[in-house]
């Protein structure tokens, strides 16, 4: 007999958590939509932010080039003049300007990788939104014809298949969100002094292997090359 009524207790429990369940199932349901939302809308920000910083790395690229063609011109033009001082002067200026133009062109190679990745990210983000607020109204009329036969046996309830989607996909954004965390740190770090760019060019430096950014020599040399005569 008390086994019986300890099964009955538990029996009951179990019962009143599954209603109580019922009862919230749309209101989870909804505040999981809106932080789905609000995911995506920091996706987007994200996004915007990416782009207008590759659209102003492009504007410094186009800068950069342009001021090279113009020190190029002078300093072959101080050579012909014979002041290889003032074109020395130059053409280390030109190596400098030659450096920020091959890290702008870094950049935009990596914004151009992150953005594609956002975009899709964004578009997929927004379909399963899409979906889920179909179904979150599927599940609102089922509510309310459940709520009219209260009184009688409850037809199928379509949200119960909506909601574990509703919490995958939730699942699978909030992911995503911290695979682009860690992806952000993963660039953060690649532009450290310690990382593998770094030990090539300490051994250019001391003559292994060839220079990877020009000097004002290197300039000079090919300034001069221009100047030879053509057989």
């Amino acid at each position: 007999m008390f086994k019986t009524v300890i099964t009955l207790f538990r029996g009951s429990v179990a019962a009143a958590n599954e209603e109580l369940e019922d009862r919230s199932a749309l209101l989870i349901l909804d505040q999981q939509m809106r932080d789905a939302a609000a995911a995506v809308e920091r996706s987007k920000r994200t996004l915007a932010l990416a782009i207008a910083q590759d659209q102003q790395e492009g504007r410094r690229l186009d800068t950069t080039n342009a001021r090279i063609a113009d020190l190029e011109t002078r300093a072959t033009a101080a050579l012909e003049g014979g002041r290889e001082d003032l074109a020395r002067e130059a053409a280390q200026q030109i190596a400098n300007l030659e450096a920020d133009r091959d890290a702008a062109m870094t950049a935009r190679t990596l914004f151009a990788s992150e953005i594609g990745r956002l975009k899709r990210q964004v578009s997929g983000a927004e379909a399963r939104i899409i979906d889920l607020d179909r179904g979150r109204r599927l599940a609102r009329a089922s509510e309310a014809v459940r709520a009219m036969r209260r009184g009688g046996i409850e037809a199928t309830r379509p949200y119960e298949s909506t909601l574990p989607e509703a919490e995958r996909t939730l699942k699978r954004l909030r992911e995503r969100q911290i695979e682009a965390q860690a992806a952000d740190e993963a660039l953060i770090e690649l532009d450290t002094a310690s990382g593998p760019l770094a030990t090539a060019e300490k051994l250019a430096e001391q003559g292994f292997g060839p220079r990877l950014k020009s000097t004002a020599d290197d300039v000079l040399a090919r300034l001069n090359a221009k100047r030879a005569p053509t057989n």
